[in-house]
């Protein structure tokens, strides 16, 4: 099990897609997502086919997060510069978990 820490502290049980199939299917077909989706290499999304909205971090290289949105099904996000790494999550964990643009994640496992 792979885990996403702010601080020390585990904000949530993490999988990490680094696989082109992995991040091109992200969290397509599901009903619903328990913990948090890393997709490295990636500077966007898009929530088509998406069953609930999502909450996404684009990060750095080092998984700093430059910006944080809320994003419905049927979007696309722009990519956002220095964008390295996004982390999806089912929409309102971000704010469960007090996640915002600044923090510095890691991930242990």
């Amino acid at each position: 099990m792979t885990w996403l820490l702010r601080d020390g502290t585990v904000l949530a049980g993490a999988e990490v897609m680094d696989g082109f199939g992995g991040r091109a299917r992200g969290l397509l077909g599901r009903t619903g997502y328990e913990g948090a989706m890393v997709l490295p290499r990636t500077r966007s999304v898009h929530t088509f086919g998406m069953r609930f909205p999502l909450d996404v971090a684009f990060c750095d290289r080092d998984l700093l997060v430059l910006d944080t949105a809320r994003v419905a099904p049927l979007r696309l996000t722009m990519p956002r510069r220095g964008c390295r790494a996004v982390i999806e999550a089912e929409a309102g964990a971000f704010e469960r978990w007090g996640l915002r643009a600044g923090d510095a994640l890691e991930l242990r496992g």
